[in-house]
């Protein structure tokens, strides 16, 4: 027995060693943690528990039935993360690359099987230089099976991507499938055709980081939803965000203590609306003033900047938060910025999250970039979103909201179920000037008239009244109380049900 034991000691300490001293070091060097210590920050201490620290790779050609290694090149299991359970699959870069082998995927598709079954969250820590060659199709049907099962967790149970070193080929489709992506600066790509066959096919001369790095995928592509400048800072922001979000779609988000008062005033807020109605204010000051002690963890702050999106809290209760952004195009809609709303507020819909909508919109885009691009239908795409949407959606329009930007930005219309405004509000089928150059088109050229049937128009129809007449509008509320009326509605809504009719699955305006 003492033999046996023995040799299971040698097994583990020769599992733990991955790829060997000279690669360990090689990957510290880079910056990067090991597999292993990733796992270490991200899950609570002593919570790990491995499985398959044993797995081989099957493979004989090439010489590799002599290249066997425990584990083979992936660290899979589960633990907690402030207690929670996550099921978590971390590739090890130190041995064959992180490469995707037959063995290699079952090991992460057990984990991935575990985690659906018992709903809990899954995090994948991506460090891999793709399929492993030597396996051929077998390592392709590895990948094939991992997509499969992504798909079928969506909207089940949170998927999370942390990419840590490369992800390329049919490996970033599995991060794709995923809820959100996050990478590390400098040290993590993504793309799915590298810089050397990009320069064969297209004769573009193209570096990782440009063609696929952090900065490209969270400010040009809109792939990933945050970078971080280290592996440590980044799982430690993966262990915050977790925080947020429920287990599965049969649960609410965790409650968490807080001593922020619910009924807390922010006089602050009453001035926040500039008396100009074409001069921006910063519409994150009203998000910080209004969530549990300023703590909102934006998602995607690089891209399409014109609309804001992340989660706070509100009464220790996680909500997703939309807002129109004034100080970025005015806050317009546009094709970017359809895409990335449409996507937060689905993923909100599926697991439980109440949506705070802030609305300060003057209308779509115009242009023919945006025309040719397809507005027409990535804008329905937010629009559908918010449509069918069922959890609790209260809406606060601060400023303008003017046109079809009026009725997508969960309008009242679209099942919103509480509808305020700020006395600054100005809801109107479009701006005042424009208007009365279209009713009034006769009296282009006198700039006195102009002025006097815009300011008439201003008084007549862009405030909140008119809405709040039929009903649109609940109540216009003081801007000081914003958060106070936000908690009490949150509190109605507790125990909102509310069910779409049956069906297979929509067909979202992709």
């Amino acid at each position: 027995m003492q033999e046996i034991i023995q040799k299971l000691q040698e097994k583990r300490d020769e599992a733990r060693q991955g790829g060997g001293k000279r690669r360990v070091d090689s990957q510290h060097s880079k910056g990067k943690l090991t597999a292993r210590e990733r796992i270490g920050v991200f899950l609570d201490p002593g919570s790990f528990d491995e499985w398959d620290m044993f797995v081989g790779h099957r493979c004989t050609d090439f010489g590799m039935g002599e290249h066997v290694v425990p584990g083979d090149g992936v660290v899979t299991g589960h633990g907690t993360v402030n207690g929670r359970l996550v099921f978590v699959f971390s590739q090890d870069f130190t041995v064959f690359g992180g490469s995707l082998s037959e063995a290699n995927a079952e090991k992460i598709c057990k984990v991935m099987d575990h985690a659906l079954k018992v709903g809990a969250p899954l995090v994948g820590l991506n460090d891999s230089g793709g399929a492993r060659i030597q396996e051929g199709v077998a390592s392709l049907a590895g990948y094939a099976e991992v997509f499969q099962r992504n798909v079928m967790a969506s909207g089940v149970i949170p998927q999370i991507s942390m990419i840590m070193g490369p992800c390329a080929g049919g490996a970033v489709y599995s991060p794709a499938i995923t809820d959100f992506i996050f990478m590390v600066r400098d040290t993590s790509y993504m793309f799915v055709t590298g810089p050397d066959v990009v320069k064969t096919v297209t004769h573009e001369e193209v570096t990782h980081e440009e063609l696929g790095g952090a900065s490209t995928h969270t400010g040009t592509s809109g792939v990933a939803d945050r970078a971080f400048d280290n592996d440590m800072e980044a799982l430690l922001y993966l262990r915050r965000f977790i925080d947020f979000l429920p287990a599965n779609n049969r649960e609410k988000p965790p409650i968490h203590e807080t001593p922020d008062p619910w009924d807390r005033v922010e006089m602050s807020l009453d001035s926040l609306i500039p008396d100009n109605p074409n001069k921006p204010y910063e519409m994150k000051e009203l998000i910080t003033k209004v969530v549990d002690e300023g703590d909102f963890f934006e998602i995607q702050p690089d891209y399409a900047a014109n609309i804001v999106v992340g989660f706070g809290r509100i009464e220790g209760q996680t909500v997703g938060i939309v807002a129109n952004q004034p100080m970025v195009l005015a806050g317009c809609l546009d094709i970017s910025s359809s895409i990335k709303g449409a996507r937060f507020v689905r993923f909100c819909d599926c697991f439980n999250i109440p949506i705070i909508t802030l609305v300060d919109v003057p209308g779509f885009m115009p242009g023919t970039t945006q025309e040719y691009g397809g507005i027409i239908k990535h804008g329905a795409k937010l629009l559908f979103a918010f449509a069918e949407a069922t959890v609790p959606k209260i809406t606060i329009i601060t400023r303008k909201a003017y046109g079809g930007a009026y009725d997508v930005m969960s309008s009242k219309h679209l099942r919103g179920d509480l509808n305020f405004a700020w006395p600054s509000a100005e809801i109107a089928v479009m701006g005042p000037k424009g208007a009365v150059e279209i009713i009034f088109r006769k009296d282009i050229g006198d700039d006195e008239k102009i002025e006097q049937r815009t300011d008439e128009y201003r008084q007549r129809f862009a405030n909140p009244f008119v809405a709040g007449h039929r009903g649109y509008i609940d109540d216009v509320v003081m801007p000081h109380n914003t958060r106070m009326r936000i908690a009490g509605g949150l509190r109605m809504l507790r125990n909102k049900k509310l069910d779409n009719p049956w069906k297979k699955h929509a067909n979202i305006p992709l």
